[in-house]
């Protein structure tokens, strides 16, 4: 039976047919071609041209698997940075799309059995951030083209100069403090200060004594009402009025209290970050999605991945894996140990703790390198800082 001539009503049906997608189980990948039903297909598989296929397929199947892996691989990662971008999405929903098109590779035809194998292999490769929830896996783009590193290489420099910008703002708060503090302590030296008496030839001697009244004892009626009122204005005024160096010093000590606020609230927001995972501290394993052998348990990261990934070593059994961010949390040491604040206005620095506040949920560290050495931060969050490994 010969095919329906273009224009025919039998050639409208079968266009209509094969307009939408049909079962999978009946495409034939090899030779392309997609069956109706299960006899239909069954006659394709017994036809001399999928014969040589076959052959041809059977010569070199590793060949005919990898091409069909990189179209399908390609296809997808170009949906992907197309269509999402660097947007966090359900790569079910990406695969959906992709099969969507009807020249499309299937996935039957790849080395990868399922959707779930595929997306680990593409975080495995770094091609994408990949974390498995509650609602199956989501993927992150990864832009490593020409355009967004130069971004990225832009933003990094533009960070390391508000960095400096702010050791310099430190550096400067410093040398004011000591300065204020030099100078309060000359005023002092001289007010202790006295002169020596020195009178010049031919100035005549003049005197200035004053006596004071006699002792006059009180009448029966007692004082006066005016007496009374000034010795008590007296006593007011000598408990009360406040010395003028120290008035001028403590609006100095508050203008640079003001100074240093603003300069510790900029530097917060420059360098408070949703990714906090730093080389070498100690984290906490707090997700079951690995079953109960990690849960609970501590370890040590030992190479960070694009930020939000890092491959870590557990301190019982030593084994290595590559986890989220969001299944780790920080670990808080014993008091006088080292620790690392990941987060916030002082984000990668090394610190004592020195306080801790279980009310609060927050602790005072001291900072122990840099311009900043020796300076009390206080209130800092438990997940602003993590134990350093190796102590």
């Amino acid at each position: 039976m010969g095919r329906a001539e273009v224009g025919t009503p039998k050639y409208l049906a079968n266009k209509m047919k094969s307009k939408g997608l049909q079962k999978l189980r009946w495409y034939c990948q090899m030779c392309e071609k997609q069956c109706r039903d299960e006899n239909g297909f069954k006659c394709h598989t017994m036809s001399e041209s999928h014969q040589r296929q076959l052959l041809l397929f059977a010569d070199s199947p590793g060949k005919f698997l990898h091409s069909f892996s990189k179209e399908f691989s390609d296809g997808y990662m170009e949906l992907l940075r197309r269509r999402f971008g660097t947007k966090r999405t359900n790569a079910n929903k990406i695969y959906q799309e992709y099969i969507a098109h009807k020249e499309h590779i299937h996935m039957n035809a790849t080395r990868w059995l399922t959707l779930s194998d595929y997306v680990k292999w593409l975080g495995r490769t770094g091609q994408v951030v990949a974390d498995e929830t509650e609602k199956g896996w989501f993927v992150t783009y990864i832009d490593r083209s020409p355009e967004a590193m130069e971004r990225q290489a832009k933003a990094d420099g533009k960070e390391k100069m508000e960095k400096d910008d702010e050791e310099r703002m430190a550096d400067f708060i410093e040398r004011q403090i000591k300065k204020a503090k030099a100078k309060e302590g000359e005023d002092e030296d001289e007010k202790e200060k006295f002169t020596e008496f020195k009178r010049e030839e031919n100035e005549p001697l003049k005197l200035d004594i004053r006596l004071e009244k006699k002792f006059q004892p009180d009448t029966v009626l007692g004082k006066s009402a005016l007496t009374a009122k000034r010795t008590a204005s007296e006593v007011d005024e000598k408990v009360f009025k406040k010395p003028k160096s120290i008035a001028g010093d403590s609006q100095t000590r508050s203008a640079l209290d003001d100074i240093i606020k603003q300069e510790e609230a900029k530097k917060e927001r420059a360098n408070r970050k949703d990714y906090w995972l730093h080389k070498n501290i100690v984290v906490k394993f707090i997700s079951k999605s690995m079953g109960d052998k990690f849960f609970k348990q501590k370890a040590v990261v030992q190479e960070v991945i694009d930020k939000y990934q890092a491959k870590v070593k557990f301190l019982d059994t030593g084994e290595k894996v590559k986890v989220d961010q969001a299944h780790l949390e920080t670990v808080i040491p014993a008091l006088d140990k080292p620790v690392m604040v990941v987060n916030g206005a002082y984000r990668g620095s090394e610190a004592l703790l020195r306080k801790l506040n279980e009310r609060k949920f927050s602790v005072s560290v001291e900072i122990l390198h840099g311009p900043l050495k020796g300076r009390i931060v206080d209130n800092v969050q438990y997940e602003d800082i993590s134990k350093l490994a190796g102590v």
